[in-house]
């Protein structure tokens, strides 16, 4: 078992997507240890109590320096024996504090079809600069926003009249297959 903490910043929907994975078997290669959110009020915090999985409420302001939260967050992950890292939905770039440790072992996925629409509201870039597809890519992390080398990507037709909240559906579709098929291939 490959031990894993994922990381999240809002509603933790892929957090609970691969806990499902996990759960039914699917990624019986990963044991998740933690759930680390930058938020108190992320709903994901609701989502891994389900789960019975420890969470670490960690929040960057109660630090002076992105090394000092950082290196917080990396204490939790030494402790508990973390080899991989999975950003889902974690809305901050990471560090060197964390990238030197797991430089080559994190992993996040974007919706969009990179390097296009990087960066918040990927899926209303997409609708606004006129796309005919869009959808998913999972990636190593590096120090860029959304920057690393692209491990797999799923795409998905924007229709006429597509909405935000149609393609967010759509994608979001995409990532609950996707995701976990990077995750089993790739952490091993």
């Amino acid at each position: 078992m490959i031990k894993v903490a994922i990381f999240a910043s809002g509603s933790g929907s892929n957090f609970e997507n691969i806990m499902a994975r996990v759960n039914d078997g699917t990624l019986s290669n990963i044991e998740v240890t933690s759930l680390v959110v930058d938020k108190k009020d992320a709903y994901a915090i609701e989502r891994a109590r389900k789960f019975d999985v420890p969470i670490h409420v960690v929040l960057p302001k109660s630090f002076e320096s992105k090394e000092a939260y950082e290196a917080e967050i990396l204490s939790y992950l030494k402790e508990e024996g973390v080899e991989w890292v999975v950003l889902a939905g974690y809305m901050r770039l990471i560090g060197t504090t964390l990238l030197d440790a797991y430089e080559g072992r994190m992993l996040n996925i974007h919706p969009s079809l990179l390097p296009k629409h990087k960066g918040k509201d990927a899926i209303g870039q997409a609708l606004e600069s006129g796309d005919t597809k869009s959808g998913s890519t999972v990636h190593y992390v590096d120090s860029g926003m959304d920057t690393g080398e692209i491990i797999e990507q799923m795409s998905c037709e924007i229709e006429d009249g597509e909405t935000k909240a149609s393609l967010e559906s759509k994608i979001k579709a995409i990532e609950y297959e996707l995701y976990p098929k990077v995750i089993k291939s790739i952490i091993q």
